[in-house]
């Protein structure tokens, strides 16, 4: 299988990580899941050249917002996956280390925090949320499970052969 593929699924094996710790942390802590609807209405929004809101729930209602959320959701993954790997080179598959993938994976937060979130109208680093620093640790657990995930589609996976 060749590293390009191998990235594309550590994405979607990082990204349906993701998607089980919310529903776990829903379970325990009655955390709410992550609101697809919205960053699909951020997303429509984009391409038009409008990048921050003051508030994305009062923008207007976009067709299918939350499948294109979802869609935006498994692409930024899937980036992430194949980026990990044009980063670290194929080669990394080899022993498959967690830390750097780790340390990227935490990285890529940036994303959210200083890009997602100010345009959604959360505020940089969701500072303009009830509980900000709430926000940061869980985005951060949720980043780790993203690694986890991606990690154990790596040591399945294998090196290209």
């Amino acid at each position: 299988m060749g590293w390009l593929i191998t990235g594309a699924l550590m994405g979607i094996g990082g990204t349906v990580a993701m998607d089980i710790w919310a529903q776990v942390m829903r379970r325990i802590t009655g955390q709410p899941l992550p609101n697809w609807g919205n960053v699909g209405r951020w997303a429509a929004q984009v391409p038009k050249g409008k990048v921050f809101h003051d508030d994305i729930g009062t923008v207007a209602h976009v067709e299918s917002e939350t499948a294109i959320g979802w869609a935006v959701h498994y692409g930024v993954g899937i980036i992430y996956g194949i980026l990990f790997l044009v980063i670290a080179g194929p080669g990394w598959l080899v022993d498959a280390a967690f830390l750097p993938l780790w340390v990227f994976s935490i990285l890529t937060i940036a994303a959210g925090w200083f890009l997602l979130q100010p345009g959604m109208g959360l505020g940089w680093a969701a500072s303009k949320t009830g509980n900000p620093w709430r926000v940061r640790v869980m985005g951060l657990a949720a980043h780790t499970a993203f690694a986890l995930g991606m990690w154990a589609v790596a040591l399945t996976v294998g090196a290209p052969g």
